[in-house]
């Protein structure tokens, strides 16, 4: 699949692939300088990036698991959404989980896009849903090994 992709600053590097198979392209830190997340702040980070999604698809942000969990950043909202209407900049809302200050360098690489399909649901207001062996049972009721 071709995605159009705009470079708002020209140090922006393009998104990419760790592996053949990798499913998450990896986006990097478009920024002047590099900067510092203190433990429990949150910093947005520019790409310099913005894309053109088809219509029924939206780009996932999630972590990049290394810098998870060695280094404990990863985007405040766990999981971005990118829309496919939308044309603004790519940015990660970067959050340092750790008990240290964290070095964010101008290039790295700070999360990882996955471009999916999504279903835009039609809700239908009914009186009761259907039953099931489950039933109304939530966290943990369906037992732990």
């Amino acid at each position: 699949m071709k995605i159009n992709i705009k470079r708002l600053n020209e140090n922006a590097i393009i998104p990419t692939y760790g592996s053949e198979y990798a499913a998450g392209a990896d986006l990097y830190a478009c920024i002047e300088e590099d900067l510092i997340i203190l433990p429990c702040e949150t910093k947005l980070i520019k790409t310099g990036l913005a894309i053109e999604l088809p219509i029924g698809y939206a780009a996932f942000i999630y972590a990049r698991s290394g810098l998870a969990s060695k280094r404990g950043l990863a985007p405040a909202n766990k999981v971005g959404v990118v829309d496919c209407d939308y044309r603004g900049e790519i940015m990660v809302a970067l959050h340092n989980h750790s008990n240290t200050e964290q070095a964010v360098s101008k290039g790295e690489r700070i999360a990882q896009m996955v471009i999916a399909p999504y279903i835009t649901a039609e809700f239908d207001v009914v009186k009761e849903l259907s039953d099931t062996a489950r039933g109304a049972g939530g966290f943990g009721s369906t037992g732990t090994k």
